[in-house]
């Protein structure tokens, strides 16, 4: 043995756990488990004891003990919780704790039928679920949000991009309406996450199952699970709600970054369409004229972290074992919990600017007038109400458009005349014409399902509220019964 080995053995050790071990790797996972798990773990030892009583396992007057002591373990406080060498991890540092109580006999006995894996995934699911409908809580707040503000926007006209580039006029109440229509989306991918997390792999034991007459059924309702995973093996083996769960964030922070990079580019002053209320601005620590919306820029770039955080669930599953693995545990975990938490900050911080920003319906209105963006309008005119083939219109507003950008002229400064001039072959009426240089004209002529039009908007503003609140309604059920399985289990 060479002296550089000797040396760091005297230093680390030769036997389990050694001392960077200890520092780098089980110090490290037991505060995760201790702040992440704590309660979870007490939830499933009253529930598993309850169902080992009921199946005639162990006596009533055992059960009693065991609850007993494992109520006593459960309001440590997490603060008193330290790491020691003797246990592997949190869940052995318990089970000695209620030995210390009811005798090592007894405390053996309430773990018949279970395992660290199915224990393990149990928990992960329970604390999954409350992050999960954390989100969907606080995501539907921000979607009733901008359901509110679309109601004062429905005449409002604006320029609608295509390729960056100004296309054709809309309203801020159909923009608002898209992006809460998208953050829905989210919010059942975020739904389908919570019914995927939402099922209990107890009784799987450690991926068999067991020869014990257990009932994983009634282990499943007392902890509040919508359903048993069925197969064993699966129960154990499977990453896909971790995959679920984190793509969801993916998914949902993806699609608020894009908008809230529309915001700060609509918030800038070249722009001018939105302002940001003061108390979500900072001033220049130099340049006294500045109103920074930096509760725009950190939403964006924390919505760009919990992208990461959720990618790298990804990562972390991807090719691994079908089985049990560390990969899918303890290193993995916080990853979703940061994931969800800065999920939440961009959902709360975007919730509380879009109620307090204004619109500049003004300078928006005046937006809409220019760039030619209307002239979508005089092909459809030409067309529907002048019996020019539509390939033939769709010429002739081209090259309207090109000899309007030859003059630097926008669309309502041409006159009648000098349109019918460059048409040749067809004169469309002053009345006509007024109409489709009116950005608003345009928006009210798009009255098909799904349009810009005031009363398509109204309509579709009045499902989406009550869509939006059937979602909350649908949340506290959620959370009322989780509250009450807490409750029964205590």
């Amino acid at each position: 043995m060479s002296e550089f080995k000797e040396n760091f053995e005297a230093e680390d050790g030769t036997g389990f756990p050694g001392k960077t071990y200890v520092n780098e790797l089980l110090k490290p996972v037991f505060k995760d488990q201790s702040e992440y798990l704590f309660d979870a773990m007490f939830m499933i030892h009253r529930a598993h004891t309850t169902m080992l009583k009921e199946q005639k396992m162990i006596k009533d007057d055992e059960a009693k003990k065991i609850l007993n002591g494992v109520n006593k373990v459960s309001q440590m406080k997490k603060e008193e919780l330290q790491y020691d060498p003797v246990y592997e991890d949190l869940f052995f540092l318990v089970e000695s704790k209620i030995a210390e109580l009811i005798g090592p006999d007894l405390a053996g006995k309430m773990h018949m039928a279970k395992s660290r894996n199915d224990m393990g995934e149990a928990m992960y699911r329970l604390v999954l679920r409350e992050h999960l409908l954390e989100l969907i809580d606080q995501t539907g707040a921000l979607g009733q949000a901008l359901i509110e503000q679309a109601k004062d926007h429905v005449n409002n006209v604006m320029p609608a991009h295509t390729h960056t580039q100004p296309a054709q006029p809309t309203t801020f109440a159909h923009y608002i309406l898209a992006i809460a229509d998208n953050l829905y989306r989210d919010v059942q991918r975020l739904w389908n996450a919570y019914d995927v997390v939402n099922r209990s792999p107890m009784g799987a034991a450690a991926i068999t199952t067991t020869a014990f007459p257990i009932n994983r059924h009634h282990v499943t309702e007392l902890l509040g699970f919508k359903g048993v995973m069925e197969n064993s093996y699966d129960a154990i083996a499977t990453g896909d709600y971790l995959l679920e769960s984190g793509l969801s964030i993916v998914s949902l922070m993806t699609n608020m970054g894009r908008w809230i990079q529309e915001f700060l580019r609509m918030a800038s002053r070249e722009v001018g369409l939105l302002k940001v209320s003061d108390a979500y601005v900072q001033a220049s620590s130099i340049m006294p004229q500045k109103r920074n919306p930096v509760s725009l820029e950190h939403s964006r770039a924390l919505a760009s972290s919990a992208v990461g955080e959720g990618l790298t669930i990804v990562q972390m599953i991807h090719n691994t074992p079908y089985g049990d693995i560390v990969d899918t545990e303890d290193d993995l975990q916080p990853h979703l919990y940061e994931g969800f938490g800065k999920s939440l900050r961009v959902v709360k911080l975007m919730r509380a600017v879009i109620i307090t920003m204004s619109f500049n319906k003004d300078k928006a209105r005046s937006q809409a007038a220019m760039n030619m963006i209307t002239i979508t309008e005089l092909a459809d005119v030409l067309a529907r109400d002048y019996g020019v083939p539509f390939r033939e219109a769709h010429r002739l507003s081209s090259l309207v458009a090109k000899k309007s950008l030859s003059l630097n002229k926008e669309l309502y400064e041409l006159t009648p005349y000098e349109v019918n001039e460059w048409l040749e072959v067809v004169k469309i009426s002053e009345e006509d014409w007024k109409a489709i240089v009116d950005p608003q004209q345009f928006v009210e002529r798009r009255s098909i399902q799904g349009g810009p039009n005031s009363k398509v908007v109204k309509d579709m503003i009045e499902e989406r509220t009550e869509v939006w609140r059937t979602m909350e309604k649908n949340v506290k059920s959620a959370w009322n019964h989780i509250e009450k399985i807490k409750l029964d289990l205590k």
